[in-house]
């Protein structure tokens, strides 16, 4: 089945693109560095103009109520991200919003998304595990809409797989290639030729493109280079993503196995692996080093990790956030899946700290190829041997 869903997805690509919904604005600022060189030019126009429509902005009917994933606000990744999108869309269109978080096993989340749809004619919540849930409630409420993050939000019980209604949308991103971009990041900074990966939970069809990709990137500069890989839970205990502990521990060894690098796809549980580079640092005096994901993390963790810090692998969950929101805002909402990839920056790579500034010719030449179609990344690890 999930195969059958990443195969239409590709086919859906060409047509739900959502170029138009990036448009010429920039991503939405979450700290990090851009490797455009027209960003803080554009940047001065936006705020300009956002000067210029500030009352019409303020105008807005639009509402919005936002169901995080488990842990809420504050995980440092996943979360905090599309809180940066709502709070880009409150300042920048004047739409208002409401957030809740669900309780610790997630056991409520369709009584949340019924709540947030009492009043707000559109409701998002955060993460593939509400899925079934939006579905449910988006039949009861006909008169909202309804966005998934990370679900494509098709019914596969027809033959051809459909939106699940005309109010239901899926915000969904190429992981896999903006994991391929940390990949040659990863195995051109590696001394030792030895990379990792840590995946929050495995087996479910969406951590694997993570780590697809970053193999992928990581072997298209060296064929011989080593990776070694661990999940911290399988699939359906997805508990992986909140255990910086086992994320710790599971790093440390790789470390003291000789990996100097390592990736991680594990949401809360990734700042383990960070504190783990920063003690495995200072007991041996050589350096390694971790890279983050979703969020530019070099601006969310401590301070005294950010040196540990080498790049972030951006899964623009604010931009997706805001972009539904702006349709909505606009009457453009669209159902079924709205697919954000590196050609309208829905995925990219962090430059915070300054630690790939020397070879972000070459990152932006392996980008440059997957945009123009002469490179395919994989999203499958036994494609890349995994």
């Amino acid at each position: 089945m999930l195969k059958k869903f990443w195969s239409l997805l590709a086919i859906l690509l060409t047509f739900t693109l959502v170029a138009a919904a990036c448009g010429s604005d920039d991503p939405v600022e979450t700290g990090s560095d851009t490797t455009d060189a027209d960003a803080d030019a554009d940047s001065d126009a936006d705020a300009d103009a956002d000067a210029d429509t500030g009352d019409a902005m303020a105008e807005s009917d639009t509402s919005v109520g936002l169901v995080y994933d488990i842990g809420g606000r504050g995980d440092l990744s996943f979360n905090d991200s599309a809180a940066a999108g709502l709070e880009k869309a409150d300042a920048d269109l004047g739409i208002s919003f409401t957030e809740a978080s669900p309780n610790n096993d997630g056991s409520n989340r369709a009584e949340l998304l019924q709540l947030a749809a009492d009043g707000n004619p559109i409701v998002i919540g955060v993460g593939f595990l509400f899925e079934g849930d939006a579905a449910t409630v988006a039949a009861e409420n006909p008169d909202t809409n309804f966005a998934v993050v990370d679900s494509a939000m098709l019914d596969f019980s027809v033959d051809p797989p459909a939106p699940y209604g005309d109010n239901v949308a899926g915000l969904v991103f190429a992981e896999e290639q903006g994991s391929y971009l940390v990949g040659v990041a990863a195995a051109l900074k590696t001394e030792s030729n030895k990379l990792g990966f840590i995946g929050g939970v495995c087996c479910f069809g969406l951590i694997e493109k993570f780590e697809a990709g970053f193999r992928a990137g990581a072997l298209s500069v060296n064929p011989d280079i080593e990776i070694v890989t661990a999940y911290i839970t399988d699939a359906p205990d997805f508990d992986g993503f909140n255990q910086p502990d086992r994320a710790n521990v599971i790093a440390t060894t790789m470390y003291d196995d000789g990996a100097d690098i390592i990736y991680h796809a594990a949401g809360g549980a990734g700042n383990g692996m960070f504190q783990a580079a920063k003690a495995f640092s200072e007991d041996n005096g050589s350096k390694v080093w971790g890279i983050g994901v979703d969020a530019d993390q070099y601006n969310t963790v401590d301070p005294s990790l950010q040196e540990y810090i080498l790049t972030s692998m951006l899964k623009r969950v604010d931009v997706a956030v805001f972009e539904i929101l702006r349709s909505q805002n606009d009457g453009a909402f669209a159902a079924g899946p709205n697919v954000y990839d590196l050609s309208v920056d829905g995925v990219g790579y962090s430059t915070s700290g300054g630690y790939v500034d020397d070879i972000v010719t070459e990152l932006e030449a392996a980008k440059a190829a997957i945009v123009a179609g002469d490179v395919v990344v994989p999203i499958d690890p036994t494609e890349v041997g995994g």
